[in-house]
């Protein structure tokens, strides 16, 4: 094997650093964690500065797309085995996007929790065909390239992708809107007050919690329904928010909050819209591992407010 001289590692290193939030931005659409879509990172960044007909390569941004999409393709079928066996509702561990709001891609699209939900119910290659065509815009010729089939074949995985989606998503709502319904959603929440919950709730609002087991009194089911849910929320108002800190955080490109308690975060707090007067999703994040970085995060950030 020969080694790659300084200019080509140099060159190599450069055009990997302008494409990692790409990299990255697909790998994290595909496995829903940061450590997972890190990890793909890594390896695709082995395979790039260590192969040997690199020179060869004329289109390095379809190569590297191509290199991360196949590996996430394996990954996700490796993770999915891991989540039949998880506890409780799987959510996606929320990622920041105060500095990227698309994490390197097209549009913001198969970046919020509620689509990343969804996808995670697809196959890998229905996934794959989704964020590449939706967050990424890829043709749908390049598309096939990348998943090795033709052409119609891609068109089909993307419209066959496109209702479970759509019947999930809500009606697009602005930032200042997600921000008010979740402070609102705050407000009545640690106060516990039932009626003032159900005026916020659409009437098909589903609250999931994902604690994978780790965490005691976390609901390993979804509550559905307004009543149920307001029931819920305002049953544990008494003892929840004593003492916490609730830090704003942008992640997966919505208003969010991380909840702490003497310091250490405790759970992670985002809605989702039915439209700009109702929530229909509550997402609480509980599991120890998947509040690690968001955490780290608003440490870095150093901007919380005690309420």
């Amino acid at each position: 094997m020969s080694t790659p001289s300084d200019s080509e590692l140099g060159k190599a290193i450069g055009e990997f650093s302008r494409l990692r939030g790409r990299v990255f931005g697909i790998a994290y659409r595909m496995l829903g964690t940061v450590a997972d879509a890190e990890d793909i990172v890594q390896d695709v960044w082995v395979k790039w500065q260590s192969y040997e007909d690199r020179g060869s390569v004329r289109d390095s941004t379809a190569f590297l797309v191509t290199m991360t999409t196949r590996l996430s393709i394996n990954a996700t079928q490796t993770a999915r085995v891991r989540r039949e066996t998880y506890v409780g509702p799987w959510l996606p561990e929320p990622v920041d996007t105060s500095a990227d709001p698309s994490l390197g891609a097209e549009r913001a699209a198969a970046l919020e929790t509620a689509v990343l939900v969804v996808l995670e119910k697809m196959t890998p290659t229905e996934r794959a065909a989704f964020v590449l065509r939706e967050a990424f815009d890829y043709p749908y010729d390049a598309i096939a390239e990348i998943l090795q089939m033709k052409e119609p074949a891609a068109r089909k995985l993307v419209s066959r992708a496109r209702p479970a989606i759509e019947s999930d998503r809500q009606t697009p709502v602005d930032t200042a809107d997600q921000r008010r319904l979740l402070s609102a959603f705050l407000v009545a929440a640690r106060a516990g007050d039932f009626d003032a919950l159900e005026t916020l709730f659409a009437t098909d609002v589903a609250s999931y919690a994902d604690g994978g087991g780790k965490v005691r009194n976390v609901s390993r089911i979804p509550v559905l329904g307004r009543d149920r849910v307001a029931k819920y929320v305002a049953a544990f108002a008494s003892h929840f928010w004593i003492g916490v800190t609730l830090d704003w955080v942008d992640a997966n490109g919505r208003p969010s909050v991380l909840i702490r308690r003497d310091g250490a975060p405790i759970a992670w707090l985002a809605v989702g819209l039915a439209d700009d007067e109702n929530i229909n999703r509550i997402y609480w994040v509980f599991n120890p591992a998947k509040l690690v970085r968001v955490a780290q995060v608003v440490a870095a950030q150093g901007d919380s407010t005690t309420q």
